[in-house]
């Protein structure tokens, strides 16, 4: 049996809004504003003025996940929808965000339980 790798987390907010920062760098989005803070329904929120909200429960989750949701918003940026350019886009930046994917599924699972 495999075993399971301890997770990473993140340190701080800071950690994470620079990790996010990294990420729009290099797809070349404009941040103007990060904000993480407590959200009911979703992982994070975008407007196309460059403003992103994340989620502060992803702090607590391995950063693996952390990273997914940055990409995930970064990217509907440019694209609103989840279509095969999108699709495209997170294929090329994350190979494994399929995977990630499921495992952030799978642990709101258990957080909503």
């Amino acid at each position: 049996m495999k075993k399971r790798q301890p997770i990473k987390t993140w340190e701080s907010k800071q950690e994470f809004k620079e990790e996010a920062y990294v990420y729009a760098n290099k797809i070349k989005v404009k941040v103007k504003q990060i904000t993480i803070r407590p959200m009911a329904r979703k992982w994070a929120s975008c407007s196309t003025n460059g403003y992103f909200t994340f989620n502060i429960e992803l702090l607590g989750m391995d950063r693996s996940l952390g990273e997914y949701v940055i990409l995930h918003e970064l990217l509907h940026y440019y694209i609103p929808n989840h279509g095969k350019l999108w699709k495209s886009l997170m294929a090329v930046h994350m190979p494994d965000h399929d995977e990630r994917d499921k495992l952030l599924k799978s642990e709101a699972l258990n957080t909503s339980s």
